[in-house]
């Protein structure tokens, strides 16, 4: 089964308005390492995140990743560990052994790195585009899009555009 490493950034999004819940829209194993949940430190995101893994039984170790650590800090120039080291570790050490492994963040560098070493990506709008799929309705998903703008991620007039789109197409 993949497994699906969740980023601080996607977290802190849908943590703020407490729609952590969509996360389960994606088929695999969620998991959010040590170095990521340390990453959240905003309320209500943190407390939201805390009762998300304890109710959807979301994984918070990988023993894989700890091998690749060293080569993730090379990858990403890093000299400590950090949430961006640990989930590209985790991309390393799923890919070694070509093993399906997902990535989800808004965060740039990430989602470049992940995607260029063999990971699915998504963002947080990928994960509403996914919620859609499951069977949110259409409405509520653009609801999602203008809470998550309106409490942190601040999309640009184009991204929410897009994401509006990518929604439509979805409920279609």
């Amino acid at each position: 089964m993949t497994r699906i490493f969740l980023d601080a950034t996607t977290l802190i999004a849908l943590g703020t308005i407490g729609e952590l819940e969509q996360l389960t829209s994606f088929t695999g194993t969620l998991v959010v390492l040590p170095t990521v949940q340390r990453e959240v430190t905003t309320e209500p995101a943190q407390t939201n995140l805390t009762r998300f893994i304890a109710q959807d039984a979301v994984a918070t170790t990988d023993p894989a990743v700890q091998d690749h650590i060293e080569q993730a800090k090379e990858v990403l120039g890093e000299t400590e560990q950090n949430g961006d080291v640990s989930l590209i570790a985790a991309v390393l050490a799923y890919t070694a052994e070509d093993r399906p492994v997902g990535v989800v963040s808004d965060d740039k560098r990430v989602r470049t790195t992940a995607r260029g070493l063999g990971a699915t990506v998504t963002g947080t709008v990928g994960v509403i585009v996914r919620a859609v799929e499951e069977g949110l309705d259409r409405e509520a998903a653009h609801d999602l899009v203008r809470r998550i703008d309106s409490h942190g991620l601040h999309m640009t007039g184009n991204l929410r555009e897009k994401a509006y789109a990518l929604i439509d197409d979805a409920a279609e």
